[in-house]
């Protein structure tokens, strides 16, 4: 769809703002995951290409040099839609890279490091560069524009990206099968236990299983109570229109992917056994707190 190049300005200056604000709030520990330094590099891209498409609708009467390119208001147009399929390209790297590393931190308890963070420099680096190339050399893009000149041009093609709610469908739906895990009837429940007082060598891994069935609901329970309000708020504004693709990949969205990676990797990989003695290295997140409770009350109320 066309959308006019000033609501490209007002859209793009927003999610700049929006992002270096998170990025703010979370200072502490945005160099601790591979999310969080992709994040910062989201940020400073986002803001270049903010300044730049606001330099040129400026100077719309004459042209800007940047890179030894003379570029006119007819490139505003070009730039959002190149940067918009490099985002594209990134979503699903992104996830897999994001929800390795928090894998790799749970499992193998990895601390943060010096080491990390250069592996996260090269692997953020190496991804943006890859997409860069897939969009210019692999991929079928063909830029979009009117044939107009450029002091006549007030508006720009814009794609629509549905990877988002690929993404959050598919992990959604899977959290969704967790909580059918955790909350089968309690009569089979009480079969099981029954079963295994008469067996003792069933007895821990009953044990072991009513402790995986708590954490799994209480890890649903933290997620849920943080993120309600943004899914809702994404189902009723957003998907209806649809989510522009320059403005698909933004910190808000990461904050989201990341509390929900979290959540399928403690569900799906973290031993119960080591949160229960808060033992377990859990990945930073700035916005749900990943704090549970083992004891007999607890799970006997799972």
């Amino acid at each position: 769809m066309y959308v006019s190049i000033t609501s490209i300005l007002l859209s793009t200056g927003a999610k700049c703002l929006l992002n270096w604000a998170l990025v703010f709030l979370q200072r502490k520990h945005m160099l601790s995951s591979f999310l969080g330094v992709f994040s910062v590099s989201l940020a400073v891209v986002d803001t270049a290409l903010t300044l730049t498409v606001s330099s040129l609708y400026i100077c719309s009467d004459t042209y800007v040099v940047l890179l030894g390119l003379q570029l006119t208001k007819y490139h505003i147009c070009l730039l959002v839609q190149i940067l918009e399929q490099v985002y594209r390209a990134l979503q699903w790297p992104v996830v897999v890279m994001a929800g390795l590393d928090h894998l790799c931190t749970v499992r193998f308890q990895a601390a943060r490091s010096k080491t990390k963070l250069l592996i996260y420099l090269f692997l953020q680096s190496f991804l943006w560069c890859v997409a860069v190339v897939y969009v210019f050399r692999l991929s079928d893009f063909m830029p979009v524009l009117e044939d107009v000149s450029h002091e006549r041009m007030h508006r720009c093609w814009v794609y629509h990206s549905a990877y988002t709610l690929q993404i959050a469908s598919m992990l959604l739906l899977t959290l969704g099968c967790a909580a059918l895990y955790a909350c089968r009837p309690r009569v089979l429940s009480c079969c099981i236990l029954q079963r295994s007082l008469s067996n003792p060598a069933l007895n821990d891994q009953t044990a072991t299983s009513c402790s995986k069935r708590s954490l799994v609901q209480q890890t649903l329970c933290v997620f849920v109570n943080t993120w309600t309000l943004f899914l809702a708020a994404l189902a009723v504004l957003l998907l209806p229109a649809g989510i522009p693709a320059y403005l698909d990949l933004n910190m808000a969205w990461l904050c989201f992917l990341n509390s929900l990676l979290i959540a399928f990797v403690l569900c799906a990989a973290c031993p119960t056994s080591q949160l229960s003695q808060n033992l377990a290295v859990v990945p930073p997140d700035s916005f749900c707190e990943w704090r549970f409770n083992f004891s007999p009350a607890a799970e006997d109320k799972a």
